[in-house]
C-alpha cells in the first residue's frame, strides 16, 4: 500500500510528471531539468527526490552533477512499471509533452557543464532522499 501511496502522491504534480516524460528516452542531469521546468533549482531537486523515493527514478552523482534515468524494469516493482507505462501512454498525444520534446532537443544541445555553471553552484540532492 505504502508504494502505491507514494506513486501516486509523486504523480500528483504537473512538473514531476513532466520531468518523467523528459527522462523518457536518456539520463538528464538536473541542471537540465531545471532548465525545462523554469523552476527554482531546490525547487526541482526536491521534485526529483519525491520521485526518486517513489522509485519512479533512478539518481546517480557524478562529481558535482546529479543525474536522473527511470528505472530498469528488471529492478523495480510492477506497480512502478505499470505507473511509467500509464503516465507514458496516456499523455503521448498531449500538446505540452510534445512542445518540451521540441525544447529538450535545444537544451541537450548546450553542454551540462554550461547549464550547471549558468544556475550557479552544484546541485545537491534534496535532503532525506537517500542517494
Amino acid at each position: 500500500m505504502r508504494e502505491v501511496l507514494a506513486i501516486t502522491k509523486a504523480l500528483s504534480d504537473e512538473n514531476r510528471v513532466r520531468a518523467l516524460i523528459f527522462l523518457k528516452e536518456e539520463e538528464l542531469c538536473l541542471c537540465q531539468i531545471i532548465e525545462m521546468l523554469k523552476l527554482a533549482p531546490s525547487t526541482v531537486s526536491k521534485h526529483m527526490s519525491v520521485l526518486h523515493g517513489a522509485g519512479l527514478v533512478e539518481a546517480r552523482k557524478e562529481g558535482r552533477w546529479m543525474f536522473y534515468r527511470l528505472p530498469d524494469k528488471k529492478e523495480v516493482s510492477a506497480e512502478v512499471v505499470a505507473a511509467l507505462r500509464w503516465v507514458q501512454d496516456s499523455l503521448a498525444d498531449d500538446r505540452q509533452v510534445r512542445e518540451d520534446a521540441r525544447r529538450l532537443k535545444v537544451v541537450k544541445k548546450t553542454p551540462v557543464r554550461e547549464l550547471c555553471r549558468h544556475y550557479g553552484k552544484p546541485h545537491r540532492q534534496a535532503r532525506g532522499s537517500g542517494v
